[in-house]
């Protein structure tokens, strides 16, 4: 089944994911795992409710009782399967993909999310075959509100904001059910944009990966003086932050704020950080105290460290951000509310705070078509061997002024390369000659 991707199950509604691909992933995350009560959320895409009968019944016929927590973002399905202490639960949401799209985003207690490595494989395995255990007693859905108790977790973490303008760009995802109901209780001038859930997203795409769908919001901020943009991706459990100059702000740079913060609670403690990020960033970590630990990209990986080998804080390059404090769930609502606790605290605009990770100069991610993406990590591997070999994820060699990280896309038939280097002349030689050594294989 070609729609069982990297860390979910995802395809375009009615023509490769549909109510019978629904009634199977039911029955065989349940199988698998033994399963006896789980959580089932879904997103404002018109597919939802009717994917959700059927995943209901799929799991109801293995005997499992589902936990319907209704129209929800991610962030609220992850917390309540920790919280209440349930085996698992299923998310139906394609995120920031078109509104065509629609997925299933499995876990597993306490916030696990499911990866090839933990039983995606598996469960495409059963679905293809649907050899299910039999079950004698059918289990029954049982509706919960899982608001109140997520939203009061997040106020905890709330105190002291105040005399902030803050705008928020929902793009018409399902941000706004988590975002309304906690900042308006804050002390702050709140400017929600496109805030109305809209599965066919009619202002622009709630992809943060694109910078365009941002420039709405970077105007906005420029325009009110605000102090601050944030942007919700379409599940919301993302948010890209915007300075008080319109300025988008790399989600290493705040990962390197947010691990200077938690570890004065939690001196000492891992931080899990993206290969993909400024050496800046892991050098902030050191200082703070803290233990830097480099990562493959792909948020399940950051999530099933922290469960099972300690640590307060992961971030990934993609902006997916988790706190111990949050039940190492990634949460655009919660990044969003820790961020405007620094700004409120220090009285520093978001620019100065972040100006100390700007020690080196960056290529963004570069991504690239190429005819044999194997061939083409070995070959950069072979051509900068004098350099310090990173194989967790592709290639990444260091040097002492500079460094690259190339890699195949676990979500699309791409190479993804990112350059780092001391200075901006360094860059652009290191750049152009490894560009050039790609473009001559083509």
């Amino acid at each position: 089944m070609s729609l069982f991707k990297a860390y979910d199950i995802r395809g375009v509604y009615g023509k490769e994911l549909d109510e019978k691909v629904a009634y199977k992933v039911g029955r065989s995350f349940v199988s698998h795992f033994g399963m006896k009560k789980l959580a089932v959320g879904r997103d404002m895409r018109k597919s939802g409710m009717s994917l959700f009968k059927e995943l209901a019944r799929g799991i109801t016929d293995q005997g499992a009782d589902v936990v319907d927590i209704g129209l929800v973002a991610t962030p609220v399905l992850g917390t309540t399967v920790a919280r209440e202490k349930l085996d698992g639960g299923i998310m139906i949401s394609a995120s920031h993909n078109p509104g065509e799209y629609n997925a299933f985003k499995l876990i597993k207690y306490p916030c696990e999310q499911l990866s090839p490595e933990s039983g995606m494989e598996d469960i495409r395995l059963l679905c293809e075959k649907g050899n299910w255990t039999n079950t004698a007693v059918k289990g029954k859905i049982i509706s919960f509100d899982a608001l109140p108790p997520y939203i009061s977790n997040v106020l905890k973490h709330a105190e002291g904001i105040k005399g902030l303008k803050v705008v928020v760009d929902y793009g018409n995802g399902i941000g706004s059910v988590i975002g309304n109901p906690v900042f308006r209780k804050l002390d702050i001038e709140y400017l929600p944009m496109y805030e109305e859930p809209d599965g066919t997203f009619p202002n622009h795409p709630a992809n943060p990966h694109d910078y365009e769908n941002l420039r709405d919001l970077q105007e906005r901020v420029k325009r009110e003086k605000a102090d601050i943009g944030i942007f919700f991706d379409g599940d919301a459990d993302r948010s890209y932050m915007v300075d008080e100059k319109g300025d988008i702000v790399p989600a290493d740079m705040l990962v390197g704020l947010f691990a200077q913060e938690e570890l004065k609670k939690y001196p000492g403690e891992r931080v899990y950080f993206d290969l993909r990020f400024s050496k800046a960033v892991r050098d902030a970590i050191k200082a703070a105290g803290g233990v830097p630990v480099m990562m493959k990209v792909g948020n399940p990986f950051y999530k099933a460290a922290l469960i099972h080998q300690g640590g307060i804080l992961g971030g990934e390059f993609s902006g997916h951000i988790m706190f111990k404090d949050n039940f190492f769930q990634d949460d655009g609502l919660f990044a969003a509310v820790k961020i405007l606790s620094i700004l409120s605290r220090t009285r520093k605009p978001l620019s100065s705070l972040i100006q100390q990770f700007r020690t080196y100069h960056q290529t963004p991610e570069i991504n690239m078509k190429v005819k044999d993406a194997k061939a083409t990590l070995q070959m950069l591997k072979d051509s900068y061997s004098d350099g310090k070999f990173i194989g967790i994820d592709g290639v990444l060699i260091e040097y002492p002024d500079w460094w690259f990280s190339i890699r195949m896309s676990n979500t699309e038939p791409l190479v993804r390369l990112r350059i780092e280097a001391d200075t901006a002349g360094l860059l652009e030689e290191k750049k152009k000659e490894i560009l050039d050594k790609i473009n001559s294989m083509v």
